[in-house]
């Protein structure tokens, strides 16, 4: 088939193209079959458009395109999203390694690092990342401040062993101590002085999740998405213990559902804390709060 570590016959973007339509007539969308393709095939984005155009050209995969075709038909089978059967995620700059019970990070998720970089550019004291989930954000963060020294937190030991497999890979596992428990908790001997607390908590209203798709509900760790009722569950203790938690003008970031601006801002005016902002996200909507403690 194509030349790839199987070492079969050399074949061109033709085959490709008809093996690609053979494989989407199964049903899925386009776009999650290209990045299958690229992430677990090693047929980049750019060199699957360059075959369109240019169907004489040889693929190169680095996978069996059975393989591939059996990972498909599970996803088509079972709604498994791709991330956990290929076992990575690109997200950032970097790819991590992801696995079922551990949420699968996501594009808007960016950005919250990309706040806490801008609103504390300096590399910081203590700071924490807690419901750290695959580990992404004290990943991306540990990297950023190379000085720094950061503790991520999960209630989750599956999620705990991941983010320990992800820092471990990066080279900075020996800057970012993993803790079990529940948000504040396994910080208190940290409390007062934590300089930067960065956290995407679940937050998703019990009755939204329900309603998600299958992919995301049947597959992806309840913990880590659904919020209670309100959505609010986790965001309450999250800003009640801030003001404990938190140095002297430390600063708090939370990501939220794009509808719990409001009541979000209100749980840390109420909790004492300054400054409290909104930030917006990729479209637009406010999705992420920053405040300070006193």
């Amino acid at each position: 088939m194509a030349r790839s570590s199987s070492k079969e016959s050399d074949l061109n973007g033709e085959w490709w193209l008809a093996w690609r339509r053979r494989q989407l007539a199964l049903g899925g969308n386009p776009a999650d079959f290209d990045w299958l393709v690229e992430l677990a095939g090693g047929l980049c984005w750019r060199k699957q458009q360059q075959l369109r155009l240019h169907p004489e050209q040889l693929v190169d995969l680095s996978a069996d395109p059975c393989h591939l075709e059996r990972l498909w038909r599970r996803h088509l089978d079972t709604a498994e999203p791709l991330q956990y059967l290929v076992g990575r995620c690109p997200w950032r700059d970097l790819e991590l390694i992801v696995g079922p019970g551990v949420l699968i990070p996501r594009q808007e998720t960016e950005l919250l690092v990309e706040l806490a970089l801008e609103l504390a550019p300096e590399c910081p004291g203590p700071w924490a990342d807690l419901g750290t989930g695959s580990g992404c954000i004290a990943l991306a963060l540990a990297l950023a401040w190379p000085r720094s020294r950061g503790w991520s937190v999960d209630s989750s030991p599956a999620a705990l062993h991941q983010a320990g497999i992800n820092l471990e890979r990066a080279g900075v596992a020996d800057r970012v101590r993993l803790q079990e428990g529940s948000w504040w908790q396994p910080l208190r001997p940290l409390w007062g002085q934590l300089e930067l607390v960065v956290s995407n908590p679940p937050y998703i209203p019990t009755a939204v999740w329900a309603a998600l798709e299958p992919g995301v509900r049947e597959h992806e760790p309840v913990l880590a998405l659904d919020g209670g009722a309100d959505g609010l569950d986790a965001l309450r203790p999250l800003a009640q213990g801030a003001s404990a938690a938190l140095a002297p003008g430390g600063l708090l970031l939370l990501e939220h559902h794009h509808d719990q601006s409001a009541a979000v801002t209100n749980l840390l005016t109420l909790a004492g804390l300054k400054e409290v902002r909104t930030h917006t996200d990729l479209e637009g909507r406010q999705r992420f709060v920053s405040a300070r403690r006193c």
